[in-house]
């Protein structure tokens, strides 16, 4: 499955506008949210081939959206890359039991970004 439509969940604008940007250059069109009450929103819209995700934001974190994602049937199948500051191998390691396909942290390297991507593809 190719990567065409990617929903950027991250409560940094600067974040956003970085990978919005990136993705785009890259052929990929994009959705992003700023929080998990819009990123849930924006999956009732349409839904993605792949979410980007921070783990730091405020209410629900990117642990619990993860989680949440993965247990509702219709969304189970969405990649999730985790993309966070949290850079510790415990973080990386519950973000994966969350559900997360592959975790990278901040700042994003956007060769590294690409690779991950195009292995999911």
């Amino acid at each position: 499955m190719a990567i065409h439509k990617v929903l950027i969940v991250d409560d940094s604008k600067t974040e956003l506008m970085f990978m919005t940007n990136l993705l785009q250059k890259n052929g990929m069109s994009v959705r992003t949210a700023e929080g998990a009450d819009e990123a849930l929103r924006r999956l009732a819209e349409e839904k993605p081939d792949l979410i980007l995700m921070d783990v730091v934001m405020p209410g629900q974190n990117g642990f619990q959206l993860t989680r949440s994602i993965n247990r509702t049937p219709e969304y189970s199948d969405i990649p999730i890359i985790m993309c966070t500051s949290k850079s510790l191998e415990t973080d990386r390691v519950w973000g994966m039991r969350q559900g997360a396909r592959d975790y990278i942290t901040k700042p994003v390297d956007a060769a590294e970004l690409l690779v991950k991507i195009k292995a999911l593809g």
